[in-house]
């Protein structure tokens, strides 16, 4: 795992892979905002002036402020993301879990967008110079080899992107720089005063709407932002700030060798199918090999979303906001997963959305609204990590204010899509939504259910239970999973497993118990001999970002524990003893079923049944704790028992007595 400090220096191998893994999505939406902005209309001088500022102040006020400038401080023991986020502020107000899980779930469904879009723009290239192309099967052949490669893991490639993502940048700025010396009095664009006059006129001559449509196309220029932060463990914030005036300044100078040559071209409507200001800037000799380069930066914009959305998978699963899912680790370097399961979702996503909208405009369409939500909640949350950071409240009630304006604005714009396709990544947003918000509300269902008791009313009993050779032995070693935040306490299930549901016997009884701290790579525990040599309680404190393997873990624990002579393991069978054989170990996994429910009101008996659904497709609690299932025991217990008091039967005298 690299060192938080590492991180944070300045260095030319950080700005490499910063420009890699960081700006793919937003270094690679000059390929498709000004086609989205000019549309079918027909192309104005104040309409590419006021497009050019629109663009320079979204990234100067949206990326550079916001997220490189302010939400960049708030990193969580160096890690980014609307998760780390959270997880920073979650103690300070119950609601916020709201605005992390809809922006979770809005980052995850424009997952599923950006790689066809992006991928589909640069191929759409070719058809300048093969007129009748069929991009689609291209398309798709490209998606699909993208995520069959993400099992082996992406550290190989990784080391590549930096180098292809500088000439990437470096190649944009060239181009608009070619086509700026034939106009410099295009820099007047980058007047604020532009922007103003473009969606003032369209709201005066009595079209709204049209200044809405223009906004939503803006509002692509920003898109990767969220991504920039959430990568932010990768590369460190001085590495991720200084990159960015590079990328600003080379996407800047494109936008601007574009405006360029469409005002050359004033008056005119563009074709669509032919025509991408991004492809017409370039000289005929470079154009095949400027779509090779721009296919390459799209297909590593996708990576960089693919591994987004693992880490965002991981971490909800962690924070217990997503069914337990099956994660592998590929490689050793520090956030490198794969997530089989989603890996496969977003693959069939991706080819679904080429599939039902074919070309890039009509995919222009369906971006951008989710994320425009994703970059409210954050707003929300920034908020409240500044209010924690004791920024005075005028400062946190600008910020806040400011950026719901602006966000607001963009919402409102990118709603104008939402019959064009934006309804496709809102209700994969939805549904997402309802997975997490389920799984959390269903876990706070069932713990309100759970009884806790003071555990030293049972000392002497599981000490006597422990001596007695009349109940067969059930294992030298017996571990069980509690829940319960205190070693005062346990829950009641646990004693009536071992004390009554078939006693059971053992040398040592093991109480282990995970706790998620809001540190992402945090990994502590804590040993509390409750009964010296008869009853021990494990606690893990375990990071939102590590991996839950209580089995390794455990056994560490217990060897660290040998080996300073505060317990001894070794087989109490006398045959066994003699040669110093340690005894067996057996976890007992108590799974809580529900049996009644008709004490729950109909909102969380559908969320009960939902979660039971969703329990049935997850990973089980021994395999997410990675237990050996040879050595586990699953006993269900009702989550709720019926209280005989509350049971009315009347006793009559037997029959055969009248």
């Amino acid at each position: 795992m690299s060192n938080h400090k590492d991180l944070q220096k300045l260095t030319g191998a950080g700005l490499l892979i910063s420009l890699g893994i960081i700006y793919g999505d937003i270094g690679t939406s000059p390929l498709y905002v000004f086609k989205a902005i000019v549309g079918q209309q027909s192309i104005s001088e104040l309409l590419i002036l006021g497009g050019v500022s629109l663009i320079f102040w979204t990234l100067t006020l949206q990326t550079t402020l916001k997220y490189v400038v302010i939400t960049l401080r708030a990193d969580n023991k160096g890690e980014g993301g609307i998760f780390s986020l959270f997880s920073l502020v979650r103690r300070k107000a119950k609601w916020l879990i709201v605005p992390a899980v809809v922006g979770g779930c809005a980052l995850l469904a424009d997952g599923i967008i950006t790689p066809p879009i992006t991928i589909s723009s640069a191929i759409e290239g070719l058809e300048s110079s093969i007129p009748h192309l069929h991009t689609v099967p291209i398309v798709i052949a490209i998606i699909a080899a993208l995520f069959v490669i993400q099992q082996f893991g992406t550290s190989l490639v990784g080391k590549a992107f930096g180098p292809i993502m500088f000439l990437w940048f470096t190649m944009m700025g060239v181009l608009g720089i070619s086509y700026i010396v034939q106009d410099p009095t295009i820099i007047k664009a980058l007047n604020p005063y532009y922007a103003y006059k473009l969606l003032s006129s369209n709201l005066l001559s009595n079209n709204p709407q049209n200044a809405l449509i223009i906004l939503g196309a803006v509002f692509l220029c920003t898109t990767g932002a969220e991504a920039l932060y959430s990568d932010l463990g990768h590369c460190g914030r001085k590495n991720i700030q200084a990159s960015w005036v590079y990328v600003k300044c080379c996407l800047v100078l494109n936008y601007l060798g574009q405006a360029v040559w469409l005002l050359q071209h004033n008056g005119q409507v563009m074709n669509l199918n032919l025509q991408n200001p991004f492809y017409t800037i370039m000289p005929a000799w470079f154009l095949n090999f400027g779509i090779g380069i721009a296919t390459i930066a799209a297909i590593i914009a996708s990576q960089a979303l693919i591994s987004g959305s693992f880490t965002l998978i991981a971490e909800a699963v962690r924070l217990n906001l997503w069914p337990k899912v099956k994660i592998n680790y590929p490689s050793e370097q520090k956030g490198q997963l794969y997530v089989p399961s989603v890996n496969w979702l977003l693959c069939a996503g991706c080819i679904g959305v080429v599939l039902l909208f074919k070309h890039s405009d009509k995919m222009e369409a369906a971006y951008g609204l989710s994320i425009t939500v994703a970059m409210l909640m954050t707003t929300i949350l920034v908020s409240k990590f500044l209010k924690k950071k004791k920024f005075p409240n005028y400062i946190v009630t600008i910020f806040l204010v400011v950026y719901l304006i602006i966000e607001g604005t963009f919402l409102s714009g990118n709603l104008v899509k939402f019959v064009h396709g934006g309804w496709f990544t809102l209700s994969i947003g939805f549904v997402l939504f309802m997975i997490m918000w389920t799984w959390h509300t269903a876990r706070k269902i069932r713990n309100r259910y759970v009884k806790f008791i003071a555990i030293e009313d049972y000392y002497s009993i599981i000490n006597e239970l422990s001596e007695d050779e009349s109940v067969p032995k059930y294992a030298s070693q017996l571990v069980y999973l509690t829940s319960a935040n205190f070693d005062s306490e346990i829950e009641s299930k646990i004693v009536y497993s071992i004390l009554q549901k078939q006693p059971k016997r053992a040398d040592v009884y093991w109480l282990v118990h995970v706790d998620v701290v809001d540190e992402p790579y945090k990994k502590e525990y804590e040993v509390n001999f409750l009964v010296p040599n008869k009853l021990i309680r494990v606690d893990f404190k375990l990071g939102f970002r590590v991996e839950q393997q209580i089995n390794l873990l455990f056994r560490k624990v217990v060897e660290d524990l040998v080996k300073n002579g505060e317990v001894n393991i070794t087989s109490t069978y006398k045959s066994l003893n003699k040669h110093k054989i340690v005894g067996d170990f057996r976890f007992v996994v108590i799974e809580k079923v529900i049996s009644r429910s008709h004490n729950l009101s109909f909102y969380e008996r559908f969320i009960m049944i939902f979660y039971a659904q969703l329990k049935r497709v997850s990973l089980s609690e021994e395999r997410g704790f990675g237990l050996d299932l040879s050595f586990v025991t699953v006993e269900k217990v009702p989550l709720m028992l019926a209280d005989p008091e509350t049971v009315e039967i009347t006793r009559v005298a037997p029959s055969s007595a009248q």
